[in-house]
Formats: structure tokens, sequence, C-alpha cells
């Protein structure tokens, strides 16, 4: 048994003894209970609370500097990748705020393991697989409602609650990350926490037996420590199809596909109206829509800051786009951009520390693109409702 201020279980599962570790993101304390643990247990291999993805943005700068943004733009990883900025931008602010470096406790259990030789056991789920899973539990509005609340998030200069360092030191930091925006939090608790507590505690298992380690230390949050044990105790079956049920992620919502289609034959089927009832008026309608979807997508892009030849880009663009299920007028202000301005190693370098402050947005290039994304595609978007209001408005004068 280890001496620690911090809650800590140890279990044996067959031959295999293992220690799970609790720790507190704010608590220094964490942080000395990790490093004496290490440093005087005899260990086989140390696990930690991390994927692959967030282990290589802890571990190695360069991870950043590799991102795609076009490919991340045509996937439609968009609204993942500023989730992981927010959870990035809550973690500077704790750090900021308590003087602790960000993942600090897995930090020192990365850099001791690595010193001593010890395999590395990363237990989490991908973050994305995560955090789409947590989009799936949601309703369309409580969706958007979290979205634009990590976008707050990114920004904002507000100390953490001490109501929410209380439930942090006893709860996780993804949870809480989005627990702060979430309308309601039961819906958060099945992906983040429950689910993550049956993931890590199958790959431990899938891992001990890949390694034939006999000796464990598993460093984990606080917030799993209940749930991780049980799952470890009571889970007798194989470990893989746990890991394939809980990494499947849950098909899209048909009814955005069925709303884009169904708003495209209305809008051609007012063109098609109006040229057969006058050809003036069928003009008319088809200048209400470049006027309207192409100006106010340029003046999307125009707030971005972008480059003078993308907000030309985008007036011409957005009129064709957004009578395009397949291709959104971001995707061409995106490409366009890139190619004129594209990023360099310092934005890159730099992006988790200007993201934090609002103007950053505006001035790192690669956060601009997210932006310059967002903003053209809400200004052609705002076209489509406007124009087509002023369509029906042209049509219902014309007939009645």
């Amino acid at each position: 048994m280890i001496e620690s201020l911090e809650p800590c279980y140890e279990l044996t599962l067959d031959d295999v003894q293992i220690t799970l570790l609790g720790t507190a993101h704010v608590s220094r304390i964490s942080v000395e209970q990790v490093r004496r643990a290490i440093q005087r247990g005899d260990y086989d291999a140390i696990g930690v609370e991390l994927c692959r993805s967030r282990f290589n943005a802890l571990t190695d700068p360069r991870v950043l500097a590799q991102m795609d943004l076009f490919s991340v733009i045509r996937q439609n990883r968009v609204a993942m990748v500023v989730a992981n900025l927010a959870l990035s931008a809550y973690q500077q602010r704790l750090a900021d705020q308590f003087g602790i470096e960000p993942g600090a406790e897995q930090r020192i259990a990365l850099r001791l393991a690595k010193e001593r030789e010890l395999p590395i056991l990363l237990i989490d789920r991908e973050v994305g697989i995560t955090l789409k899973r947590v989009a799936a539990n949601l309703n369309w509005w409580k969706r958007y409602t979290l979205f634009a609340g990590l976008l707050t998030a990114l920004v904002s200069h507000n100390d953490i609650t001490e109501d929410a360092v209380e439930r942090l030191k006893e709860g996780d930091v993804l949870e809480m990350t989005f627990a702060e925006f979430a309308a309601d939090q039961r819906d958060l608790y099945t992906p983040l926490i429950a689910e993550r507590d049956q993931y890590m505690a199958a790959k431990l298992r899938r891992e001990i037996a890949r390694l034939q380690v006999k000796r464990v230390l598993v460093v984990i949050g606080i917030g799993h420590l209940k749930g991780i044990a049980q799952a470890l105790t009571q889970e007798q079956s194989p470990p893989a199809p746990t890991l394939l049920a809980l990494e499947q992620i849950p098909p899209p919502s048909r009814w955005p596909t069925v709303l884009a289609w169904t708003l495209l034959l209305l809008i051609l089927g007012g063109f098609i109206w109006g040229f057969t009832r006058d050809t003036a008026l069928g003009w008319t309608l088809v200048n209400t829509w470049i006027v309207l979807t192409g100006g106010l997508a340029a003046v999307g892009t125009l707030i971005a800051r972008a480059h003078p030849l993308t907000i030309v880009a985008a007036f011409f663009a957005a009129p064709l786009t957004t009578l395009n299920p397949f291709i959104a007028v971001g995707m061409v202000t995106v490409a366009v951009e890139l190619y004129l301005r594209p990023p360099n190693v310092g934005d890159f370098s730099r992006l988790r520390a200007d993201v934090v402050q609002w103007r950053g947005w505006w001035h790192n290039r690669v956060a601009r693109i997210f932006v310059l994304f967002l903003l053209s595609n809400l200004g052609a978007t705002l076209g489509i409702y406007i124009a087509g209001f002023q369509m029906i408005d042209h049509l219902f004068h014309v007939t009645t």
C-alpha cells in the first residue's frame, strides 16, 4: 500500500496487482503524490488517463503544426477542433488561476515512467470519439447551446468559481469543461463518465494482458476512481467487445440533410415559378439571391479579416454553394485564404496560447481560419433565409 493523501485503491486481478491513484486536476498535492508513488513503488508499467491524441498534444509540440487545416474543414471536424481548443483554454485558465501546469500530474507520471523505462498505458478513449458521442446524446438545441458556451469559454477572463473548483477536485476535467455550459449535466454523464469508466477498465485489462505485466500504477482523476474499480472487479467478459462497442460513432442525424434538400427544392421551385410568371420577376429573384447570399457571406468574411481576394471569392461562391448541399462557402473561403496567406510554424506553435485571448483568434492565422469558416458560413446562411423571405414576398405580391 502506498502512502497517499489522495484516494487510492489496490486491486488484485488474477495475479496482477493494480494500484489506482486518484488525482485532482488543481492540486499540487496530487502531483507530489504521483511522484512519490512512482519513486517508491516497484511497478512494471504506468497507466495514465490519456488517449493517443491528448498524449501527443501533451508531449509533442509539433503535433499542431502537422494539422491539415483544409482536411479538418472538409471532413467536418471544425466543432471537434474548437472543442479541443476549449478544453485547452479551460486548462490554461486553471493554470493561470492556481499556478499549476495543465496536466501536471499526467506529465510527471509520463516523465518518471520514461526515466525508468517503464511501459506507458494510454487507457482513455480518443477524445474525438468521446466528443461525438457527447453530441449524439444531446438534442440539436442543447448541442448548439453547448457549442456557443464553449466558444464563450475560449475567450472568458473570469476566474473559475469556487464551486467549480470543488467539483473539479472530485470530478473530471472533460466533464467540467462541458458541464459549465450544458443545460442539463445528466446528458453528459453517460458519454463523459460512465462510458469512459468502462472503457478505461477494459483498455487497462487488454494492455495488461498484452504486455504481461504484474504490477501497474494507474493515474486517473478522482471522478473515475470508483467507476473503474467497480468495472475491473465486476466485468469478467473479454475486453475487446466492450472497447469496440464504446468506440462506435453514432450515425449522424438525417434531418439536417432532409432540411437542406427541402430548402433547395423550395428555392429552385421559387425561381421556376418566378420565371414562368414573368421573366423580369425571375431575374429579380435571382438578383435578390445573389446580392443577399453573396453579400452577407462577404460581410462575414470581412469581419474575419480575410484577404480582399477571399472576400471577393465569398461573394461569388456563396450564391452557388448555397444551392449545393454538399459544399459550404466556408470551404471555398478557407481554400482561398490558405493559398493566399498560409499559416506558418509560429502560428501553430502559438495557437493554444493565442486562443485564450479574444484578439488572438484574429491575429493567429490558424485560429482565423476557423473564424473565417464559421463567419462566412453564418453570413451565407443568413442570406438564405433573408433572401427566401424576400422571394416569397415578391412572389406573393405578384400572385395577389
